[in-house]
């Protein structure tokens, strides 16, 4: 079993050599309905006074629900990720603080909302984490997640089913010490491991849906999504040039005629509410 130190230890290099690279990767993504998944989460939150962003990384979802009119908080791992965050003009005065979601530095009752997106299933100690945000939001307090969902629902391969094809390829000859290690808890992300998570810290039964996120464009630009996984990082950079090239190829075989790959991911939009009897 990989620590949770050398998880955590993992997680902060990678954001400091890609720092904001989650929201460069799916800001532009778009669910049927036309939002962005951070835009999913925001809504999700309406009528909240006082939302915690869990993995705010850059601030780009809390730029969001400045926006919005909310009394933000962030906390996140990566201190590379936070000094951008503390750059966007919208949350010069929001409080930003480098902890673990394991020992929120917050008081009891601090929050009416909690949001994550694409972190709660990449962090150990979930029942640990459950039992934070149960304490730090109110009674009836809202808690809203995106989860990674992997590759959306196709009759054929599009850019992403391509990708993976090709990454599995590489890893299976990969050895150890060149593959990232497992991170955060399997039971996030499912339904019923996320309830198993949160039921015992005082959350009522998550409501689950699957949003499938376009990521389309040009092969160039599908990369440059597709690129941004944490498997990509220990390996050899001459094996993750073969890799591009080798994608490239195959994705200019999926272009349309406007040479526009196809492209699609799911993600999962979790929700929940703390039981006003809970704590």
């Amino acid at each position: 079993m990989v620590s949770t130190t050398a998880q955590e230890a993992f997680l902060r290099d990678f954001h400091a050599r890609h720092p904001a690279v989650t929201p460069r990767a799916l800001g532009r993504g778009r669910a049927p309905d036309g939002r962005s998944s951070y835009e999913i989460l925001r809504d999700h939150v309406e009528g909240c006074p006082r939302v915690l962003d869990l993995g705010c990384g850059d601030g780009f979802l809390l730029d969001l629900l400045a926006e919005a009119g909310h009394e933000i908080a962030g906390i996140d791992l990566s201190a590379a990720d936070l000094a951008l965050a503390r750059r966007r003009p919208s949350l010069a005065e929001v409080r930003l603080v480098e902890a673990r979601a394991q020992d929120l530095p917050f008081p009891s009752g601090e929050f009416d909302a909690c949001v994550s997106h694409m972190a709660f299933m990449l962090m150990p100690d979930a029942d640990r984490i459950a039992a934070e945000l149960a304490r730090v939001l109110a009674p009836g307090g809202r808690l809203a997640m995106v989860l990674g969902g992997g590759p959306g629902e196709t009759d054929e391969e599009d850019g992403y089913g391509l990708f993976r094809r090709l990454l599995h390829a590489v890893l299976d000859g990969t050895p150890a010490e060149r593959r990232i290690p497992p991170l955060g808890d399997p039971r996030a992300r499912n339904r019923e491991g996320v309830d198993e998570i949160l039921t015992p810290a005082g959350f009522a039964p998550v409501e689950w849906t699957t949003e499938p996120l376009d990521l389309g464009g040009s092969a160039e630009q599908v990369w440059s999504v597709v690129s941004t996984v944490y498997n990509l990082m220990p390996l050899d950079p001459a094996v993750v040039a073969a890799l591009e090239a080798e994608f490239l190829a195959g994705a200019a075989e999926l272009a349309d005629a406007r040479g526009r790959v196809p492209a699609a991911l799911n993600v999962h939009v979790v929700t929940s509410r703390t039981l006003r009897s809970g704590h």
